[in-house]
């Protein structure tokens, strides 16, 4: 698999490369998007960012930004600081 596919409901996301951006083993990826301590915002681009998506997954207090185009393939990536949202999730 490519880092990102393109399929009818939307795009797949390798874990490998969720895994190297948060530090975290592909099990313990899997295990947080289940448990919702992975979370993800997907946006398609309008005007000028036409067939475009920006797709944002959130662990801790990091962020991983893809920007990808209607193919999947990977146009940017980049790693910043979010707000923690594992301290918003009900214990």
């Amino acid at each position: 698999m490519s880092e990102v596919t393109k399929n009818p409901d939307g795009f797949e996301v390798d874990a490998e490369l969720l895994s190297a951006a948060f530090g975290l083993s592909e099990t313990e990826v899997r295990e947080r998007m289940r448990d919702g301590r992975v979370t993800t915002l997907s946006e398609k681009g309008e005007g000028e960012d036409e067939g475009r998506w920006r797709i944002t997954f959130f662990s801790g207090a990091r962020a991983l930004r893809l920007t990808v185009d209607g193919n999947g393939t990977v146009l940017s990536k980049s790693t910043f600081p979010a707000r923690d949202r594992d301290t918003a999730l009900p214990r």
